[in-house]
C-alpha cells in the first residue's frame, strides 16, 4: 500500500470514531485510541508534552484519560470518567461544555456559511462589534477581531505605538499576556522569557499594584527623552496566581496614564466575560481603558475568537487611510466565530452570568476558605473573586498531590506558573450547588490524604 493510501485508511479510521457514538466505540479500540495517542504525542506533537501536567500525569496507559464528551459542568473521558470542570480551560467555559444555546447558534450559520471571502462584506462581524461596543464600559467603541489571546494583545501593542508614537511599555512583574513574540515580552516571569531573550526592548517592568512604580518609571523614561506608548495591565493576574490588586490601584493607574499621555491597555482576556462577577473586572472600579483585549469565554466555549476593543481616539486617521496596517488575520471575526461570539453575549445578558459567577463563586470561595481553616499546614491562602478563584498551597510538591487527589475523585484543577503551588477553581458558571457541595467535600478528603503523605 503506497503512502498516501494508508493515510486515507488511517483517517477514514479517525472520521469512523469521530461519527460513532462513544457507547458504540469497543473496548479494544478504546485502549487502541489510548496506545495510539500516547504515541502520537510522544512522537509527532511535543516530546515531553504528557509529563508536563499541572494536576496529574498522563504519561502510561494507566493514567491517561482521553477527553472525549463535555457537556454542561463536566468533561467526560473515552472510558467513561466523569470529571466536574473546576479548571474551565482557564476561563474559556463560563457559560458551560457545548452550551445548547450557543451551539444550536453556531450550527445553523454552518449551514449557511462558515468563513468569509476576505471581498466581500460579512454582516456578523459588524453586529458583533455593536454587541461588544453596548457591553464595555465608557465609551470604548473599534473592535478588532482576532483568534488567541497573544494575538489580541499583539494587535493591542501595535494600536497604541501607532496611536501614541510612543515606543516604550509598561508591564507589570508576575503578568501574563500570551506567549507570542510582543506578548511574552510584556511577560513577568522569566521562566517564559529567558528561552527568547532578546525580544521587544522597550519594556519596563515594575511591581503589580503599586501605582507609584509607574508614575515613577513613565517619569524616569520621559524625563530622558524616552515617549512610552502604554502601560498593559491584568485587572487581576491569572497565571500569577489570581493575585488582586490593592482597591483603587486601577484608578491609580489610570489618572497616571492622563496625566503623562500614556496608553492604558488592560487584558481582560480571562477576567472578561463575567467571570469575575461583573461583565469586565475593571467595572469594579469604575475604569475604562484606552484598549482592551478579550477572548477565552468570548465565543462561549464552542469556537476560539478573540479581539480587542479600543476609545475612538486611537483609532487614528492613519488607521482610516490603511485598514490593514494593524494587522489582516486570515481567520479573524470569521461568521462561524462571530456567531458563536453573538449567541454569548446574549445568553450572559439573559441569565445574568456576572451576577451567577459573583454568586456562586461567594460560595465556593467559602467553602475553600473553610479548608484553609480546617489545613493550614498545607494551604497558605485561598484568593480570588467570582469564579476565578485560587488556593495556594505550602510547596509545588503538596499542590501536586491534593490536584491528583482531586483529579482521583473526579474533579479537573490545574496549577499556575508552570507548576502546582497554587491550584486554580474555574468552573463554569452552569456548574450546581450539589456540584459545588461535591467539590468541597471531595478537596476536604484529598487535603486528608496529602496531610497523611506529607506527614504534615
Amino acid at each position: 500500500m503506497d503512502k498516501n493510501a494508508q493515510v486515507i485508511k488511517d483517517l477514514d479510521r479517525v472520521i469512523g470514531l469521530i461519527k460513532t457514538d462513544t457507547k458504540d466505540i469497543s473496548a479494544e479500540e478504546k485502549k487502541a485510541m489510548v496506545a495510539d495517542t500516547l504515541d502520537h504525542f510522544n512522537n509527532y506533537v511535543s516530546p515531553g508534552w504528557l509529563k508536563y501536567r499541572k494536576s496529574v500525569s498522563s504519561d502510561s496507559e494507566d493514567g491517561a484519560v482521553l477527553e472525549w464528551h463535555d457537556e454542561g459542568a463536566y468533561c467526560y473521558g473515552l472510558n467513561g470518567e466523569k470529571f466536574i470542570d473546576c479548571l474551565g480551560g482557564f476561563g474559556i467555559f463560563t457559560c458551560g461544555h457545548r452550551n445548547p444555546e450557543i451551539l444550536e447558534t453556531v450550527k445553523a450559520q454552518l449551514d449557511h456559511q462558515a468563513l468569509h471571502s476576505q471581498e466581500l462584506l460579512d454582516p456578523l462581524r459588524g453586529y458583533l462589534a455593536k454587541a461588544v461596543a453596548d457591553i464595555t464600559p465608557g465609551d470604548l467603541q473599534y473592535c478588532f477581531f482576532t483568534n488567541g489571546g497573544a494575538e489580541a494583545v499583539e494587535m493591542a501593542l501595535k494600536l497604541a505605538r501607532i496611536a501614541t508614537g510612543g515606543r516604550w511599555y509598561i508591564s507589570t512583574v508576575g503578568a501574563f499576556h500570551g506567549k507570542s513574540m510582543g506578548a511574552i515580552s510584556m511577560g513577568g516571569k522569566g521562566t517564559y522569557r529567558i528561552p527568547y531573550s532578546p525580544m521587544v526592548q522597550q519594556v519596563q517592568h515594575v511591581e503589580y499594584g503599586n501605582a507609584e512604580d509607574v508614575r515613577k518609571a513613565i517619569t524616569n523614561l520621559q524625563a530622558v527623552g524616552e515617549k512610552v506608548a502604554a502601560v498593559i495591565l491584568e485587572p487581576i493576574q491569572g497565571e500569577a496566581g489570581v493575585i488582586i490588586p490593592p482597591e483603587g490601584y486601577l484608578k491609580e493607574v489610570r489618572e497616571i496614564c492622563d496625566e503623562k499621555g500614556v496608553a492604558l491597555i488592560f487584558d481582560e482576556i480571562q477576567t472578561g466575560m463575567g467571570r469575575t462577577g461583573t461583565m469586565w473586572r475593571c467595572e469594579a472600579e469604575g475604569v475604562t481603558p484606552d484598549i482592551m483585549t478579550f477572548g477565552k469565554a468570548f465565543g462561549g466555549g464552542i469556537m476560539p475568537i478573540t479581539g480587542i476593543i479600543c476609545k475612538p481616539k486611537m483609532w487614528t486617521q492613519q488607521l482610516i487611510d490603511n485598514p490593514w496596517l494593524l494587522g489582516s488575520p486570515t481567520f479573524g471575526g470569521n461568521p462561524v466565530c462571530c456567531a458563536a461570539a453573538i449567541a454569548t453575549i446574549k445568553y450572559m445578558l439573559e441569565n445574568d452570568i456576572p451576577g451567577v459567577c459573583r454568586k456562586k463563586g461567594e460560595f465556593l470561595k467559602s467553602g475553600l476558605e473553610k479548608l484553609a481553616a480546617k489545613y493550614p499546614e498545607v494551604i497558605d491562602e485561598v484568593r480570588g473573586t467570582g469564579l476565578m478563584l485560587a488556593v495556594e498551597f505550602k510547596t509545588s510538591d503538596i499542590g501536586y498531590e491534593c490536584a491528583k487527589g482531586l483529579f482521583a475523585r473526579g474533579v479537573m484543577t490545574a496549577g499556575t506558573l508552570v507548576n502546582a503551588k497554587t491550584i486554580r477553581f474555574e468552573p463554569t458558571a452552569v456548574i450546581s450547588q450539589q456540584d459545588m457541595e461535591d467539590v468541597i467535600s471531595r478537596m476536604d478528603e484529598a487535603l486528608a490524604d496529602t496531610k497523611k503523605a506529607f506527614n504534615l
